[in-house]
């Protein structure tokens, strides 16, 4: 081996190949951690068109900075960053991109909160479920869990049905057997059940002013499953 010529010229190639491959790696690494590209300033907005944040606060900010190992301008890992910040209570999504020479920038969007989930969570205007503090006076909705998507839409329908009356609703239940009952803020608790929900709501609020509205006595509930009226108490 040591007689051929071009099998010495390949393994020196080789050899010089993988030195220089090194060389680069070490040079890259030094250049890469020098204190030249320390990480100065970190600016925290939210996604809305001024930039503020409603729910989240400076000290939760400051605790997720100071519990990251973030590096330097070059180093700094930035899906860590962003799944630290989105473990924030109130946080829905998290961006975060580099801005040169020497600063971060994470844009943190916050849920809005539309309902109570139970007694110990919120659902957002998009349906999700997360857990979260609110003093906000908010309708309650109870379901199975993978309902909440829907839950949001057929509020959405039940309010709008329900505005001619000037009704609002306070409470919102879907069974496991899928069937609907809401609460009103004036008390009075619908019974909907589990088919032609919105049909059956349209003609309450059709039949109003034409029937409960002129009964003496105020009511507490209507079942409205019946095919052809409701039942009330």
């Amino acid at each position: 081996m040591w007689d051929n010529h071009q099998s010495l010229d390949l393994v020196a190639n080789w050899l010089f190949a993988l030195a220089a491959v090194m060389a680069i790696y070490l040079i890259s690494y030094w250049v890469i951690h020098l204190p030249a590209f320390p990480l100065q300033e970190m600016n925290i907005r939210g996604s809305n068109s001024d930039g503020r944040l409603g729910h989240v606060t400076r000290e939760q900010i400051d605790g997720v900075v100071r519990s990251e190992e973030m590096g330097n301008f070059l180093t700094v890992d930035l899906e860590a960053t962003r799944k630290a910040f989105d473990k924030l209570p109130w946080v829905s999504a998290v961006s975060v991109r580099r801005i040169w020479p020497r600063g971060l920038e994470v844009t943190l969007e916050e849920h809005v909160a539309l309902a109570r989930w139970g007694s110990d969570a919120l659902v957002s205007t998009h349906g999700e479920i997360f857990n979260a503090a609110s003093d906000e006076r908010l309708p309650v909705f109870e379901g199975p869990p993978e309902s909440s998507g829907e839950m949001v839409r057929q509020y959405d329908v039940f309010n709008k049905l329900l505005a001619p009356l000037e009704l609002s609703i306070g409470h919102m239940s879907l069974s496991p057997r899928r069937a609907w009952r809401v609460h009103l803020n004036s008390g009075l608790v619908l019974e909907l059940g589990r088919e032609q929900v919105e049909a059956r709501l349209a003609r309450f609020v059709l039949l109003h002013d034409r029937s409960v509205a002129q009964l003496n006595q105020r009511l507490s509930y209507v079942d409205l499953r019946y095919p052809g009226g409701f039942a009330a108490r």
